[in-house]
């Protein structure tokens, strides 16, 4: 018995003094966490926000609303005094986007005090994430905070949560596997060019709900420093997802299998956002990669119209490698290519699990159907981002990740980066009209009155998908939704809905999976081994 009761005790006493450890470490690690803000002196005179017929303008600086959902944003001037203008010009659009992120965090971790726990948590996580951003883009997103909403301060502070959104997205594609990303990306030049110029097509699929994607911001900054560049983002966004510079150098990110990374490094965004401001050609770019640190695994597709082609830099937590295509094609989906990552024993599980990937799918139908199409054009590339189907023109259900168009992408671009053109989609998805801007005529433009875009350039919404697809999908969405409802609250769907679900969306294997489930929570094992049998027989992600 007294043993027993020294075990017991012993064992108290060493949970409380792990607990004591666990707590003490984490108190050391928030109240050390790097939450100082940029020191910067502003001019006392600061401009006022003014409006104009067709725009808005704080100094220098220039907001105009343009096609569909998409609006043209032109910031000049140093880090500090781009910052506000694009706060000052984008508040309300700021606050929209913002919400619409909470909202679907909400969604996934409903219950705001342990999104305030959450708080700390990320504070400690991105302890030294400030550190790792150059001090020009720290000072943008510093004074693009003050613009923020007092309203999400239960997260953190305006200049913190602007930080960790910037890392949000590196977060959101080590979890691929939960559907927030899944991008395409290819280039062509020489014979599998129409005009043997380089080309090139991406899509971005970063998912976090459909209004996220409502306002999608073309920026085209003229910086105190390095070159001109158009990038397509979102409100608040500094970093670059996709971009071409007034030299033609482009840059698209993919993301690469990763593991959760132990803590922050480098935003992929911000690190894309210096190559495309200061690179003229791939040397450059991989150049200026090399002198950062990732804490996710990315590739990011340059394209040069200097060097007449296009190369990946694949940038891991470990290193840098450029992969470099023999041919006149090179293609990016999910996943590293070069001899470098593939002969890395530490690599051996990553390499293993490529084969069969959804990532290795998509990299094969765009070999498809580039082959099926070349030589290439604009037309051509918009078609190919736009095809929801799988290898062989198979039906494979609309959403599924295998697809090259999984109606999830936050925007599509194509680029002719030796005519410094780039077009740009609006809704639905990658669906509606490409929007085309000549950077050329951009960058010396001085009268705002208008859009900027090039109307004649560009390319036709796909009017057959909008009205045959987009309305199953939309319909199968709703629908799964109130399937997921019925199953947490155990209650029953009607046999007509069910009918409308499936007739939605007959070829996705998720269609099926999702309604074994309703009916194995109703007890009905015989129809949910029939759904499951289904589901087991189409293609899955």
């Amino acid at each position: 018995m007294r043993i027993i009761y020294r075990i017991l005790k012993f064992t108290a006493i060493s949970l409380i003094v792990l607990l004591f450890l666990i707590f003490g470490t984490g108190t050391l690690l928030y109240f050390t966490a790097d939450r100082s803000v940029p020191e910067l002196v502003l001019p006392s005179n600061l401009p006022e926000l003014k409006a104009y017929e067709g725009y808005t303008s704080y100094g220098e600086s220039i907001l105009h609303k343009g096609d569909g959902e998409l609006w043209e944003l032109h910031l000049k001037g140093t880090p500090a005094m781009r910052g506000l203008a694009f706060g000052e010009l984008c508040k309300d659009l700021m606050y929209f986007q913002e919400k619409a992120f909470i909202n679907q965090i909400k969604k996934i971790v409903p219950s705001e005090k342990y999104l305030s726990f959450l708080k700390y948590i990320t504070i400690i996580y991105n302890r030294n994430i400030s550190s790792n951003i150059p001090p020009e883009y720290r000072e943008e997103i510093y004074t693009s905070s003050f613009a923020c909403s007092s309203e999400f301060d239960f997260i953190g502070k305006a200049y913190d949560r602007q930080l960790n959104y910037h890392a949000a997205h590196d977060l959101g594609h080590a979890m691929q596997e939960y559907m927030l990303v899944g991008c395409s990306s290819f280039a062509v030049w020489g014979g599998k060019s129409a005009d043997s110029s380089l080309l090139i097509g991406r899509n971005f699929d970063f998912y976090v709900g459909d209004d996220f994607a409502k306002n999608k911001i073309v920026s085209f900054f003229y910086p105190d420093k390095g070159y001109k560049f158009a990038s397509v983002g979102w409100a608040g966004m500094v970093g670059v997802l996709s971009g071409m510079n007034e030299k033609g150098l482009t840059i698209t990110l993919n993301a690469a299998k990763s593991s959760p990374p132990l803590a922050s490094k480098t935003p992929i965004s911000i690190i894309a956002r210096h190559i495309l401001q200061y690179a003229s050609n791939i040397e450059e770019a991989y150049n200026l990669a090399m002198e950062f640190d990732a804490f996710v695994s990315e590739s990011l597709l340059i394209g040069s119209a200097g060097d007449g082609k296009a190369a990946i830099i694949e940038k891991d937590p470990h290193g840098t490698y450029l992969y470099e295509a023999s041919g006149e094609m090179i293609i990016s989906t999910n996943h590293f290519q070069s001899a470098n990552f593939r002969d890395n024993h530490a690599n051996k599980d990553a390499v293993e699990r490529i084969e069969g990937s959804h990532s290795q799918y998509r990299f094969d139908r765009l070999s498809e159907l580039i082959s099926q199409n070349i030589p290439l054009d604009p037309e051509k590339s918009a078609g190919i981002l736009r095809n929801p189907y799988g290898l062989g023109n198979k039906n494979i259900g609309w959403g599924n990740e295998k697809s090259l168009n999984q109606f999830i992408a936050h925007h599509a671009v194509i680029f002719q980066p030796e005519k410094r053109i780039m077009w740009v989609s609006i809704a639905p998805w990658q669906l509606g009209k490409m929007v085309a801007y000549d950077l050329n005529e951009v960058f010396s433009k001085n009268e705002f009155s208008t859009n900027s875009n090039k109307d004649n350039l560009s390319i036709g919404a796909d009017s057959a998908a909008i009205s045959s697809i987009v309305p199953s999908i939309m319909l199968y969405r709703v629908i799964s939704a109130e399937i997921r409802d019925v199953i947490k609250n155990k209650s029953a769907l009607e046999p007509q809905r069910i009918e409308k679900f499936i007739g939605s969306n007959p070829d996705y294997y998720q269609t099926y999976e999702l309604l074994g489930d309703y009916y194995k929570t109703a007890g009905e094992s015989l129809r949910a081994k029939e759904m499951f049998t289904i589901a087991l027989e189409k293609e899955k992600n």
